[in-house]
This record gives structure tokens, sequence and C-alpha cells, in this order.
């Protein structure tokens, strides 16, 4: 498979876009970063005329997968009165009552344009509701990039972060360019630890205005949590008067409709969303308690953004949340029988191979490591994974037509079906029939 087209305008584009690439994430990719010409369905096409079945999905966002005739049309309609306005409009209030009917934690929402602002502002509606600083996360959760909160990731498509990984001596900072002082009210925590959890909160939670986790530990391994984990943070921060916030960028509609937190029957006081929430338009929101959501209110914390709630935006996630409720739901019916079947097929591809591998599955997201263990279910054990050969798994994949994310993360969309299922599979097993294992 040839990427010359590829080749040729990243150099091309590196003369006047720093790096070539409009994220760094996207540099990671081998044999060269692609470039897109179009997208359908659950399949993309390159400059080169190679097309791919699509797992990456835009890192997580298309959920209906490229140009779903609902979602363009909705856009297509905003287009003709005005994408922006700058000023209130009926769009804003159809999808802050959408997501306030929707999502159980919601009596409120405010809206933002990217995940990690969404974050960004949940913090400060924490400290400004409890009048604390101390924000409490967990090693191999992932909530953005802002300063207050981006600590060292260990990733395939963040270098600096993979030369840098967390230790309990020191919060590092997650990229260069970033002061260490901003981390000095971030207190990192093994997640799934009852017992350190308990005894930090018990110690310092005159001190703590949030713990912010992750429902599913999706970045680093889609790691679930143990039973009763997050119902025991819920009722611990509930107790000490700290507020619970779980990021739901990634679970937020792919798990249900009600994302992570509904599936598990959890109220956290505030859950930040995003990604899928536009079908591919950027847009975020958080939303919460009314009495959290109050300070936006009253003006104790700003909530900015020229961009914020604006009509195409709103529309995308109106048309998305729409098309995934529609006919009962069947979109995720689709989507779990498809994640069913391709990961049981790639397990099984895995044992005729002989390459020790695992998949780690919620919904339609899953992890595929390779690695001698036979359970991966702390970030401890995700870390020991072969993170190198799955890079070169990765770009096998891509010659043989499909793309995936360098780290291991999947997503599947409501229209991959049976087609994709065997055009994957048989990829799967031709790939790991090249692969070298030292």
């Amino acid at each position: 498979m040839s990427y010359a087209n590829s080749q040729s305008k990243l150099e091309q584009s590196k003369k006047y876009l720093a790096g070539g690439v409009a994220s760094t994430l996207r540099a990671a990719m081998k044999p060269t970063p692609l470039f897109a010409a179009s997208g359908k369905g659950a399949r993309i096409r390159d400059i080169d005329n190679n097309e791919f079945i699509d797992y990456l999905l835009a890192y997580g966002p298309l959920i209906l997968g490229h140009a779903h005739p609902s979602l363009t049309s909705a856009l297509t309609e905003a287009s003709l009165t005005s994408v922006a306005y700058g000023l209130q409009h009926e769009g804003e209030i159809e999808l802050a009552r959408l997501l306030c009917e929707i999502l159980p934690c919601a009596d409120k929402v405010a809206l933002s344009g990217s995940g990690t602002e969404a974050v960004m502002l949940a913090l400060r509606l924490a400290r400004a509701h409890t009048g604390r600083r101390k924000v409490v996360r967990f090693h191999g959760h992932y909530h953005g990039w802002s300063d207050a909160i981006f600590t060292s990731f260990p990733s395939a498509d963040m270098k600096q972060s993979a030369n840098s990984p967390e230790s309990e001596a020191q919060i590092l900072p997650g990229t260069g360019g970033q002061s260490e002082r901003s981390l000095e009210d971030v207190i990192l925590l093994p997640w799934n630890d009852f017992e350190a959890l308990e005894k930090l909160l018990r110690e310092e939670h005159g001190q703590i205005a949030a713990v912010i986790s992750e429902p599913v530990m999706c970045n680093s391994g889609c790691i679930k949590p143990k039973e009763n984990y997050l119902a025991f943070m819920r009722a611990l921060t509930d107790e000490l008067g700290i507020v619970m916030i779980l990021d739901e960028v990634i679970t937020g509609f792919r798990l249900g409709l009600g994302g992570a937190h509904g599936k598990y029957g959890l109220k956290p006081d505030l859950v930040t969303v995003g990604k899928a929430l536009g079908g591919g338009i950027a847009i975020s929101a958080v939303a919460g308690n009314a009495e959290i959501m109050k300070h936006i209110e009253l003006g104790t914390v700003s909530h900015l953004g020229t961009l914020n709630g604006n009509a195409a935006a709103t529309a995308a996630a109106i048309s998305t949340l729409r098309e995934l409720a529609s006919n009962g739901g069947s979109a995720y019916i689709q989507m779990n029988e498809v994640t069913n079947e391709l990961v049981a097929g790639i397990r099984k591809l895995l044992i005729k191979h002989q390459i020790p591998g695992i998949l780690n599955r919620e919904g339609p997201v899953f992890h595929m490591m390779f690695t001698e263990q036979s359970i991966v279910e702390d970030f401890q054990a995700f870390n020991q994974r072969d993170a190198a050969l799955y890079s070169q798994f990765a770009e096998l994949m891509l010659n043989e037509g499909v793309l995936v994310r360098t780290n291991g993360l999947w997503y599947v969309s409501a229209v991959h079906g049976q087609q994709e299922i065997k055009d994957t599979l048989h990829a799967v097993d031709h790939a790991l029939k090249q692969l070298k294992i030292k």
C-alpha cells in the first residue's frame, strides 16, 4: 500500500503548520500521518485513494460514523441561517433540555467546546462550591491537557508523557512548557484502591475540593471499576462534602444515553461529556446538580467561550442524540453486537497465532494489548504491556486496510456491520501472521 501522497503532503504541511499536524497525537501514526480525502459510514479514504475500516473514529467522536445523513442534514440546515450568533438561540435550550432529560445527574448543564474546557469548568465549580483547592485524580486517567490537571501520561501517541511516567514521589507535567507549579493542587492516587482513597479523603478532606475520575479507565487499558468502587467513592465524597466529578468525555453516550453513571446507577455531583455528543462536531458540556451549577448563574464562576453553544454544534448534538435514541436505542444494540463478534474473533486469532495478548472491553470500546499477563485490571499491569509491539501491529493493520489508534484503543460506531467484522478479522489474521515478536 502506498502512502506517497500523504508523505508528500506532510512535508508541505511542515512548512506552515507546526509539526505538520494539528494535534500531537497524529504524529505517532506509522509509517506516516495520513491525510484524509473523505469518509462514509465506517470507512475512510486517504489522498492516496486507500480505503480503511475506521476504528479511530476521530479519536472517539464519530459514534454515527462518517457523513451520517441525519447529521449532515442538521448541519446544512443550521448553516442556512447562521452557524454562530454570539447570542442565545433556541438550539441551546433544546440541547440543554435533552441533556437534563437524558443524564441522571443533570439538573442544569453548561455548554463548552472541548473535553478539556469542560473539565476546567467542572474543577472551578468544585473549588468555588467547597472553598477548597486540592483535586484528587488517578494514575492512568486522562482529563484533557490544561495545565492544572495534565500530568504525565504514558501513551504511544504522547511522546513527552511516554518518557516521563507518573511516580508516587513527584507529579510530573504532561508536556514541555507546562509549569510544574500548576500541579501543586493535584493529588495522585492509584485507581480501584478502596483503602488508599478512604485514607486520603478522611485525613485531608478539609483541603480537597474534588475527586475526578473516569468511570472506566478507557485510555489506559479500558479497565473497569472494581465492584462497588465508584459507589464507595460516591458515598465517601458525599459524607465528607467533596465534589465527585465523573469524566465521561469518552463514556458519555457511548455506553448508553445515560452514560456510564446511568449504566452503573450513580449520581455524581458533576459529569463532563464531549466526543460522541457532537458526532464529530466540537462540543462538550458539564452537567450536575443545581446547587453547584448555580455558581455560574451567580457569577461566582465565569463561564466563557466565544463559540459556546453555537448553532452548528448544538444542531449536531441534538441530531446525534436523537439518532442514538431512535428505534428504542437500536444503535446501541448494533454497536454491542458488532463489538461482541469483533472481540471474540480477535481473541481466537491471538490463540491461533500463539501470541499472548488480551482485550479489555466495556460496551463499544475496547483496548487491545500484547502482554504475558492473563488479566490487566490496574494501571501497573497495563504499563507492562508491549507497547512497541502493538505499534508495529497498528502499522501492519494500516497496510491491511484497517485504521486503529497506535495506543491500542478501538472504537466501534453504530454503522460498523458484518462486512466490517469479516474484513477486520481477515486483516487481524494476516497482521498477526506477520508480527515480529522478539
